[in-house]
């Protein structure tokens, strides 16, 4: 097994944009209560473990919120602040309703994107969850597919990183969800965390976590039984 030490992060400032599943609800740090924890906050710690110097951190996610109303209120602050890298996870409470433009949203995403590469600073995105064994969100699995597939050709023309939240095959666990099946559980954030490391070329953690995109092992009842 390497003993080599792992990349280091290279951002200073990093700011987080985004809705309910940026801003974190249902899993809050046990040091402060009062305060949700989602997984950017988690990222953020993990950068800062792998810098040199502080990092300056920001999470502006409001629950809620549109990608119109993220992209007015959220993008011209994390411009103001000089983020050198700055996550953009939104859309999905757009994608909810039922007469939903994945193609308008790609393009307004497309523009801020294009606003915060201009000033040199890195973007984090992220794609929507395959909801297929959702049975509250299923019927939103075509949409989401399109503004994925959108969201990578953006990704690839504007040289930003992906968090491939569609492919993380331990999300289909719902151990990694809190009790509305909406949002992510502590073991969820964690692993979604896990998986913007490896979206930023730094790789996962391995001590106690395996390829966040594998499965968790199955879970087992008082009869030692696998859980299905």
């Amino acid at each position: 097994m390497s003993t080599a030490p792992p990349p280091a992060a290279r951002w200073a400032r990093y700011v987080a944009l985004g809705d309910s599943m940026t801003e974190g609800l249902w899993d809050l740090d046990p040091a402060t209560p009062e305060i949700p924890r989602g997984w950017a906050d988690l990222l953020a710690r993990r950068l800062a473990e792998r810098r040199d110097g502080p990092l300056e951190y920001a999470n502006l996610a409001v629950r809620g919120r549109l990608l119109r109303e993220i992209v007015a209120e959220q993008l011209p602050v994390a411009l103001e602040m000089r983020a050198d890298l700055v996550s953009l996870v939104g859309g999905g409470n757009d994608l909810l309703r039922p007469g939903a433009d994945p193609d308008a949203l790609a393009a307004l995403l497309e523009e801020s994107v294009a606003r915060v590469r201009a000033t040199g600073a890195d973007v984090l995105l992220a794609t929507g969850m395959d909801a297929l064994t959702s049975p509250v969100v299923r019927a939103t699995r075509p949409r989401v597919a399109v503004f994925n597939a959108h969201l990578w050709t953006i990704a690839r023309r504007h040289g930003a990183h992906v968090l491939d939240v569609w492919g993380m095959r331990s999300l289909k666990d719902w151990r990694m969800w809190a009790e509305d099946r909406i949002h992510l559980s502590t073991e969820g954030h964690e692993r979604v965390a896990q998986g913007a490391l490896v979206a930023l070329g730094l790789g996962a953690e391995t001590a106690g976590w395996d390829d966040p995109l594998e499965p968790l092992p199955p879970a087992r009842g008082r009869s030692g039984c696998a859980r299905t």
